[in-house]
Parts: C-alpha cells; structure tokens; sequence
C-alpha cells in the first residue's frame, strides 16, 4: 500500500473514531441527567427514617395511626404509632406529625390503622398488613384463640390486653388469619386486606369506623374532602407511572445507542489494528 492511501485510510478511521467519541459522549451526557432527574424525584421517606433510627431494635412495629392532607392538596402528613418488643414487655409510642410526599400518601391511603412495616428476629419488611399480625396474633405468649359463636377469635393474655382495642383485635378472625399466612402473603411484599373476593375488613375505611379510629384526624374529615384528596393523588400516581415508564424506555434507547456505537468504535479500531499489518 502507497503513503497515500495510508494517509486517506488513517484520516476515515480517525473520522469514525471522532465520531464515535462524540456520540458516547452525549449518550453518557444523557444518562447522566436522566439519573439525576431519578434521584431529585425520589425522597426518603418518614418511615426509612424510623427504621434507621430503630436500627438497633430486632423486633418493632410501625403502624399508619393517623393522616391528613391540606386544604390546598398541596401537602400530606403521617402519624405513626410504634411497637417495640421487649422480652418482658411492648413499649409503644406515638410519633408527631411527618410530612410525606404525595406519592408515599397515595401508596398507604388504604393503610390507616395498619402495619406497614416491621423487623421480626432483625428480618425488615415493608408489608401493609392487620396490626398484629406479624408479632403477636397466634404468638402463644401473648393470648390464645378463643371459640365465640363458632368462630374463632384471637385474645390476649390479661397484660396484654390493652392491645385488643389498639388493633381493633375483635374482627381479627382465626379463618382471615389463617387465609394470610397460607395465602402467600405472609412475608411478602403484597398487602393484606382481608379474604379475597369481599369487602377490606382492614385498612382505612374499616379502622376510621372502629372505636379506635373514630377520634382520628382523618375521620374526622367531610368525606366530599377525603374523596377529593384520594382523587388527587390516584391521579397524580397514574400519571408518575407513566413518566416512570417513559423514561425506561428512554432509557433503554439510549443504552442500545450506546451499545451500537460502541460496536462501531470497536470495529474502527479493528480496522485500524489491519491497516498496519498492512504496511509492514
């Protein structure tokens, strides 16, 4: 091969790996923003902060005691109500009020009066699942099932008694707790309402008409109010899930652009790996 057809075969290959270059460089540019924009929008929420600052505790509870939202719709506040055990005994606490995101509200508005998570033998869940359920309902130290009208309800021991109205323990049926555990929810990622196929007998709607829930916050609102505000965030929820989606496709376009010029970039450098074979 002559000087002068080295000279052109370096200038396309140096060309394509310019290019090349070029491209990587606004695809990485693009991701970059792309995963910025990713970790402005998520936010830790007051329930991370709890389980952080209980780190130290191998069984607790964090329970939905309370909600409320503005006016304006523009701001949303969780109580919560932990359960700590102790060998000897269950401390419980109540939090004051946490300011949340609109999407954490949106995902437990149906979880008043519910755990929604818990360390159990330092294993972490986050679970919306009937107070109680994990620690202490069918737990033999605590109460036992009792036969009432031919059904079976759990009841706790004279100590522990306090936590049957805590729970809103009398629709805690052995045949709901029996349908959890064996219906592939227990320690799971699912939350569990009730049996399949009728109406929640946990959550919101059920814990707000219970004599533990009547005095809240949140039952004390017009439910014109509680419409709006359920309205507000299922809407804004519908439409994050489908910027959420978007943006992954978006993402994996890049990716492949990616990829393919890497693929291009590799083969450049292959060609330019033979063209000096050639000239020796």
């Amino acid at each position: 091969m002559n000087s002068t057809a080295k000279v052109v075969l370096g200038i396309i290959v140096l060309f394509f790996i310019v290019k090349t270059c070029g491209s990587c460089d606004s695809s990485t540019s693009r991701q970059g923003t792309s995963s910025s924009q990713v970790s402005k929008t998520w936010q830790k929420s007051p329930v991370d902060e709890l389980i952080k600052e209980l780190n130290g505790e191998q069984n607790f509870s964090i329970i939905l005691f309370d909600m409320d939202a503005s006016e304006s719709g523009k701001d949303y506040r969780h109580q919560y109500q932990v359960l700590i055990e102790k060998p000897d005994t269950i401390l419980e606490k109540k939090t004051g009020w946490r300011e949340v995101s609109e999407p954490f509200f949106s995902q437990h508005i149906n979880d008043m009066g519910m755990e929604i998570a818990s360390k159990k033998d330092g294993k972490l869940t986050k679970q919306a699942v009937p107070a109680g359920y994990n620690h202490y309902v069918g737990n033999e130290k605590y109460g036992r099932w009792e036969n009432r009208g031919g059904s079976s309800f759990w009841a706790f021991y004279g100590q522990y008694a306090f936590m049957s109205s805590m729970f809103n323990m009398m629709t805690y049926r052995r045949s709901y707790w029996d349908d959890y555990n064996r219906g592939g929810y227990y320690g799971g990622s699912r939350g569990y309402y009730g049996p399949r196929g009728g109406s929640p007998v946990y959550g919101t709607k059920s814990y707000t008409s219970s004599t533990s829930g009547k005095s809240s916050t949140w039952a004390s609102k017009p439910n014109t109010f509680k419409d709006r505000v359920r309205s507000k965030v299922s809407r804004s929820s519908s439409q994050s899930g489908r910027f959420s989606s978007t943006r992954s496709k978006s993402s994996s376009t890049v990716n492949k652009r990616t990829s393919r010029s890497s693929s291009r970039y590799k083969s450049s450098r292959s060609t330019r790996s033979r063209s000096g074979g050639f000239g020796k």
